[in-house]
């Protein structure tokens, strides 16, 4: 079983920590976010540092002590410094451009694809065959990058498709007669 809930976390002075019974909020440079409670841990605040403690000595408690210890933990992240995920469009006429809450993709269809971006998730393009997904909430993020995505995953022969900045994609031999 993990022990990540034995370390504490320490909050940085510009982020506020706001525990009631129901939620837990986190504000700071960045924006707010809130997350719900459920009843088996015990969250303490004392001189700026989080501890997690299960309720109960059931393996569901500790569990969710873990949890919710990881969970927090990005919420102070991400009001600080945010998150970020790049993609990289891979193929003979993809393209990508952001304008607004909208990103408009052309990935290869008889039609382009216009994707609505959720509030609180900003995309740009420097290039258009990069996208740059930003948000302080790290949940929202990889969420939208899995959208957009799925539109056109990688294929194994040729590559191409949308794929993560930072993924490896193992290209097949084709047969050979």
């Amino acid at each position: 079983m993990s022990r990540i809930a034995n370390n504490p976390i320490t909050i940085p002075e510009k982020i506020e920590v706001a525990i009631s019974a129901e939620n837990i909020s986190v504000k700071g440079p960045l924006g707010e976010l809130k997350q719900e409670l459920k009843g088996d841990v015990k969250i303490e605040n004392n001189d700026s540092v989080l501890t997690f403690t299960p309720l109960k000595q059931t393996k569901h408690s500790k569990a969710m002590s873990g949890t919710l210890r990881a969970l927090v933990n990005n919420m102070i992240i991400g009001v600080s410094t945010g998150f970020e995920r790049k993609l990289t469009l891979i193929g003979v006429g993809y393209k990508a451009s952001a304008q607004g809450n909208k990103v408009n993709l052309e990935l290869g269809f008889s039609h382009s694809i216009s994707h609505q971006l959720p509030d609180g998730v900003t995309a740009q393009t420097p290039s258009q065959t990069e996208i740059v997904l930003k948000s302080s909430n790290k949940q929202a993020v990889g969420q939208v990058a899995a959208e957009i995505r799925a539109y056109r995953p990688p294929e194994p022969y040729k590559g191409k498709g949308v794929r993560y900045a930072d993924e490896q994609v193992v290209i097949k031999e084709s047969k050979k007669q």
